[in-house]
């Protein structure tokens, strides 16, 4: 079995996340790539995908958006997981996974599962406009990923690929 995995982020925090489930995959014995949304020209050869995004205003980032689209009609026979990365500060905000409209994304693909995993802020990073959305939410500057989660997912993601 070979796994895609591809992510959009806009920051490098869902990037991270990207990295991490291919280092547990691997350590689980489970041959992947890590390719860009955009640089991804085929999914020919893979057996299974995991896509993720980073999470703006309750959305996933339009080249994330744009490879399901792209890829739409070839991902009937394949597995697919998909992860969603946002949530910010302790309690989480947003905090339900309601507040992720994903719902498309998960019919198109034919997922198995959809997970949601916190994000990163630095302020440093954000341009005007997502400051003042940080601002207006109270988003709290940290990382709050939480990799024990990640790879507790990447675990049942390796199990489900036994043969």
């Amino acid at each position: 079995m070979k796994v895609l995995i591809s992510a959009a982020s806009k920051h490098g925090g869902t990037t991270g996340i990207a990295e991490a489930i291919s280092k547990a995959l691997t350590e689980k014995g489970v041959s992947n790539d890590v390719i860009e949304p955009t640089d991804v020209t085929s999914i020919d050869g893979y057996d299974a995908l995991v896509l993720g995004s980073g999470v703006y205003a309750g959305h996933w980032l339009s080249t994330a958006t744009d490879f399901v689209k792209r890829f739409h009609a070839e991902f009937p026979g394949r597995l697919v997981w998909l992860f969603s990365s946002g949530p910010l500060g302790e309690p989480l905000k947003p905090d339900d996974e309601h507040a992720i409209d994903a719902s498309n994304i998960v019919s198109s693909t034919g997922a198995t599962e959809h997970r949601i995993f916190a994000g990163k802020l630095d302020r440093e990073e954000l341009g005007y406009g997502e400051k003042a959305i940080a601002i207006a939410i109270r988003a709290t500057d940290g990382d709050f990923r939480d990799w024990s989660a990640v790879e507790a997912w990447v675990g049942r993601i390796a199990e489900s690929l036994r043969p």
